[in-house]
């Protein structure tokens, strides 16, 4: 088991801050944090969460620094659709309404779908019934072959920009599941190869659906200063048509 200072030191690294930019920023000495990081000085749950916050250490991590120096968490982690979170539960639940005809979902942070509105229905209609069983895992439903993956046309592209997604996302926060997860479905291969993705650029998700192509693009958005760790790991995607075919397409779109 790792001590808070060894915790905090994994997170600068991985941050790749000096002891000295992080002590400025969290304005302490660099010889403070040097301290706390060897285990020589025995920072207080103030000072470990100011540390942290520099540091941008996800919620659920910050617990467990919190709990690697003997305090109790700090930061509850309840049911999105339960009684503590229902005004939230209530704003997503407009969001996603409100975005129809186009799709939108909300996913957790290992990609498993927690909501959707109804314009997704009509894109699930093929999908093998294993795939759709709950909790709904959005990776495995756009990339396994029984799935959504035949349906999209510029596939390699879409793997190319959820590898760096996903990889970046493990960069910030590492997590076991979600590795397996990339490992099992985004590991590069040689169908990847002569498919590069421009930085800063869109690229747009091209369906074959109908008889026609459909070119949506995504956005993704998040709570600002969340407290409860579920919030901080959920995300709203919605999807936009990128040209007048495609939004024509979902503004006849019959929604059940």
């Amino acid at each position: 088991m790792y001590t808070v200072g060894e915790l905090l030191r994994q997170w600068r690294h991985r941050r790749r801050i000096s002891q000295l930019d992080l002590a400025i920023a969290a304005d302490v000495s660099a010889r403070h944090v040097s301290l706390v990081e060897t285990g020589k000085s025995n920072p207080s749950a103030d000072m470990i969460l100011r540390l942290a916050d520099q540091l941008e250490v996800p919620l659920r991590e910050r617990n467990r620094l919190l709990l690697a120096a003997g305090f109790a968490p700090r930061y509850a982690e309840r049911p999105l659709a339960g009684d503590a979170l229902s005004a939230a539960w209530d704003a997503v639940e407009r969001v996603l309404r409100a975005h129809e005809p186009y799709p939108a979902l909300v996913i957790d942070r290992r990609w498993n779908i927690v909501m959707t509105n109804r314009a997704l229905g009509p894109f699930l209609a093929d999908v093998a019934p294993d795939l759709l069983r709950p909790p709904i895992n959005m990776l495995r439903l756009g990339l396994d072959p029984r799935g959504l993956a035949p349906r999209i046309v510029n596939l390699a592209e879409m793997r190319v920009v959820l590898r760096t997604r996903i990889a970046r996302q493990l960069a910030t926060a590492p997590d076991p599941e979600l590795t397996a997860l990339y490992e099992e479905l985004l590991a590069p291969g040689s169908e990847d190869a002569g498919h590069p993705i421009e930085p800063e650029v869109v690229i747009p998700m091209i369906f074959n659906f109908g008889g026609r192509e459909l070119r949506l693009f995504s956005t993704t958005t998040t709570f600002g200063t969340p407290m409860d760790i579920t919030l901080d790991e959920v995300a709203i995607e919605s999807y936009y048509p990128e040209d007048a075919e495609s939004a024509a397409y979902f503004k006849n779109l019959v929604l059940a």
